[in-house]
């Protein structure tokens, strides 16, 4: 057994340190007033969706601005926070999220390759710094990129550096912390680490393998972030953050091969691979989408390393130590196996603007929509054909023409979507907001609906909404494909897809119900 202090007991159990709850961590409260108010913003991404229940556990009061309320009510934490509807790029809507606000927390990063990324980007962050400062806010705490100087960085790791420059300059007192590779169950780094080992026993890469980087374990990432609130309150600069170990990329995915018990992986290093071209390499091996993959390639161009500890005179390090390399993925293996993924990558949207609802049939009039309806009686009962349609999607698949999604899902990959490999992030719970490989929760009522809106490259909108409806007898499933075209090309996309639309929610159909019945006659 290895260990860090106590946090992993001898059975591999991740005893998910921080909490929270630690007195070093705990909100300080003076002269009798009122917990500090927390303002996070990102909440519902891969950090700030478990940094949250850790500031409540700690006695902050929490708010949230989020451009999907129901996303955040879905949450286990989602009630115990306060929720502003809106837009960070809407100045309105964050003057109207830092009232009576203490501390905010900036976790906004843009992960997409789309033009004009760097302007919004620092739009949003003077934006937040001007309002911050004018609403009297006392901490503002912004996770950026571990970086080396005297380089040119990525534009990537160029922006968020601006950020905290940004920031930094506000009048408020502002900590940045410069994280490096995020290692943890659902993190986009760890699943690129993951999937180039399992996949690929040999792996030609990019010189980059070579490339020294620091990773840091997301529970090292949420202590240094909790305990942020609590430096001297005028301090304002940035500190790198790091884990113990030094490590090639190659080395690290070596080191995930022998936690997952596997052989060791042939790695040769190429000049031919240019940034673009590995992120497309990465994007097809992975479920990690072109989008993303690219800046987290990018950041490795360069050694990225910790240039100072000046932290741990700021902040002491947790208690026991940091979390080694080899640890944290030994966690995120556990993690993953008890099906315990307490946010993922997937949590973020990959689209850059929010879209809206699926109009409401009434509304259909004067539109161009095509529409695929299905519908089967079963004695199934009504809970025994839920439970089933809420388990469809990543290992479970689709309940038809496998090949067919599969081919789709390779399709959109190319394309540069998200494909049918990012999977979902619980194999038994669904909640709004939820990836469902190239789908996406739109919206849930328990026992009753479930429509999901695609995320795949397509010549238009579509949702796929799957209902249960009791009766006397047992239910009726329902089955409806709704597409909304967009010029000539979508209605062209619409009739080729007719001849296996027949195959996949035919064969969806039948299956489901099947299901459901096998699952009512099975003890």
């Amino acid at each position: 057994m290895t260990t860090t202090g106590n946090r992993e007991r001898d059975d591999g159990v991740d005893l998910s340190f921080p909490t929270g709850r630690e007195r070093a961590l705990r909100a300080r409260h003076h002269n009798g007033s009122p917990a500090p108010r927390v303002l996070v913003l990102g909440g519902t991404g891969y950090v700030g969706g478990r940094l949250i229940p850790r500031l409540l556990a700690g006695g902050y009061r929490v708010r949230v601005l989020t451009r999907s309320r129901p996303r955040v009510e879905a949450l286990a934490w989602g009630s115990a926070v306060d929720v502003v509807t809106g837009d960070a790029r809407d100045t309105t809507a964050i003057s109207e999220a830092l009232h009576d606000v203490d501390i905010v927390y900036y976790l906004l990063h843009s992960m997409t390759a789309g033009r004009g990324f760097a302007q919004a980007d620092r739009q949003i962050a003077e934006a937040v710094a001007a309002e911050s400062a004018r609403a009297g806010v006392t901490r503002i705490v912004y996770l950026g990129g571990l970086h080396p100087d005297g380089v040119t960085l990525s534009a990537h790791l160029a922006s968020r550096r601006e950020v905290g420059d940004v920031l930094l300059a506000s009048g408020v007192p502002t900590l940045v912390l410069q994280a490096g590779v995020i290692i943890g169950s659902g993190s986009a780094s760890f699943e690129m680490v993951r999937h180039l080992t399992e996949v690929l026993p040999y792996m030609p890469a990019p010189r980059w393998v070579r490339n020294f980087i620091q990773p840091i374990a997301i529970r090292d990432v949420l202590y240094y972030l909790l305990a942020a609130p609590l430096v001297p309150a005028t301090l304002n600069r940035a500190f790198d953050i790091g884990g113990p170990d030094v490590l090639r990329y190659g080395q690290m995915m070596n080191g995930y091969a022998v936690e997952a018990g596997l052989p060791q992986r042939g790695i040769a290093a190429l000049p031919v691979f240019t940034p673009k071209l590995a992120s497309h390499w990465v994007g097809l091996v992975t479920p990690v989408p072109r989008s993303i993959a690219r800046p987290l390639v990018e950041s490795l161009q360069h050694d990225c390393i910790m240039k100072n500890h000046d932290i741990d005179a700021v902040i002491a390090p947790p208690p026991g130590g940091l979390t080694s390399y080899r640890q944290a993925v030994r966690l995120a293996i556990g993690r993953m196996e008890r099906d315990d993924v307490e946010t993922s990558w997937v949590d973020a949207r990959v689209p850059l603007a929010p879209s809206a609802p699926m109009p409401s049939d009434p509304e259909w009039a004067g539109r161009t929509v095509f529409t695929d309806e299905r519908s089967r009686r079963t004695h199934a009962t009504p809970a025994a054909v839920w439970t089933v349609v809420t388990q469809i999607g990543g290992r479970n698949g689709w309940y038809s023409a496998a090949v067919l999604w599969s081919m789709r899902g390779l399709i959109d990959r190319v394309m540069g979507g998200v494909g049918m490999t990012r999977g979902r992030r619980s194999r038994r719970r669904l909640a709004v907001g939820d990836a469902l490989d190239v789908w996406r929760v739109e919206h849930l009522e328990p026992e009753r609906i479930v429509r999901l809106r695609a995320e795949m490259q397509v010549p238009g909108e579509a949702w796929l909404e799957l209902r249960v409806e009791p009766q006397p007898d047992g239910a009726v499933y329902r089955q409806r494909a709704v597409f909304f075209p967009r010029g000539l090309s979508g209605r062209l996309y619409w009739l080729a897809m007719l001849p296996f639309h027949g195959l996949i929610f035919s064969g969806m159909v039948n299956r489901i119900v099947a299901a459901a019945e096998t699952s009512k006659r099975t003890p």
